[in-house]
């Protein structure tokens, strides 16, 4: 398992930045779809036949504030946090996530982990 933090100052008010942090089609990286489900969503990575489901489920929801994920998936598993406070004009964005692959060594999955988790931090609220 890798556990990434990151945190960022954001100009959105705290309930726009939320808002923007759990549109979850929004989070999409390359070769990757989200579908939502009754428990959160589903990312499904991969070309053709060759993929894999990442079913995530909201374990808590406080709106404007926090939401709590955990990783269901056969390949993908772990749970992220993602919590949103006022900071000034704008709000102080704190995500944090451990997750791990089966067989994979959490050297290699760790340099991925925090590009990807920093990428799409900024681009959904920097």
């Amino acid at each position: 398992m890798v556990y990434v933090e990151y945190a960022l100052s954001s100009p959105h008010r705290p309930e726009r930045a939320f808002d923007r942090l759990t549109r979850w089609e929004d989070h999409s990286v390359p070769f990757t779809r989200i579908r939502r489900t009754p428990e959160g969503f589903t990312a499904r990575t991969g070309l053709g036949p060759l993929a894999f489901d990442d079913p995530m489920v909201i374990a808590r929801w406080e709106p404007g504030r926090r939401v709590e994920l955990i990783k269901r998936g056969r390949v993908v598993r772990g749970w992220a946090v993602i919590e949103v406070a006022p900071d000034g004009e704008g709000s102080r964005v704190v995500w944090r996530e451990e997750l791990g692959v089966p067989g994979m060594p959490g050297v290699l999955l760790r340099g991925p982990s925090r590009w990807m988790v920093r990428h799409l931090v900024r681009r959904l609220v920097g």
